[in-house]
């Protein structure tokens, strides 16, 4: 019998580890827990740590990431569509903006770039219940064919939230591209076809 343990951390290594440290702390609200010459730990909640930072001597950025294998992307889920378009208000006035938006059916997702370009996704499940988010997907025919969802302006979806518009509603509307990008998105992947 397996017994399934809960992911804990992701280690990233970078050449970049103050701009590192400074990006998650402002993107996801981390702290340093430790801070040694060669790896920190940071955490946003109370364990020890959620991602440990790994700057030893002898790495070099590939400016080829984006078409080797490896992880695409790791995940951040808010609980409510309101904490995710604060957030995205907030860092836009940072200076911080998504590189794209997708409704995914399942979720809704903004995914920034790090500094040294991992893909982290910030999102809000749309079922507000993973039972019922794991069914739709393992059930919904619009997921089969569409896994990946709409891609969707936040700026407009924002404004129409502000403006009175429901989750639900924004929700249907995003899946069904009503709120188009403006440009086309850098899925930092290799074009497909």
């Amino acid at each position: 019998m397996t017994i399934k343990p809960t992911l804990h951390h992701v280690n990233l290594k970078t050449t970049r580890l103050k701009e590192m440290i400074d990006w998650y702390g402002v993107v996801v609200g981390t702290t340093v827990n430790l801070q040694s010459n060669y790896i920190v730990f940071i955490s946003n909640d109370r364990t020890h740590h959620r991602i440990a930072l790994l700057a030893i001597p002898g790495l070099r950025d590939d400016p080829e990431k984006f078409v080797h294998t490896g992880i695409h992307h790791t995940a951040f889920e808010y609980d409510s569509f309101d904490d995710l378009m604060s957030s995205f208000a907030r860092l836009k006035q940072t200076g911080i903006e998504p590189d794209y938006c997708l409704n995914h059916g399942v979720a809704t997702s903004l995914y920034y770039s790090d500094p040294d370009r991992n893909l982290v996704e910030l999102q809000v499940d749309n079922f507000g219940n993973w039972d019922a988010s794991a069914e739709w997907m393992r059930t919904s025919e619009a997921f089969r064919q569409n896994p990946a969802g709409g891609f969707f302006n936040p700026d407009h979806v924002l404004a129409a939230y502000r403006a009175g518009a429901t989750f639900e509603q924004l929700q249907k509307d995003t899946y069904a591209g009503i709120y188009p990008p403006s440009k086309t998105p850098n899925l930092h992947q290799p074009s497909v076809g």
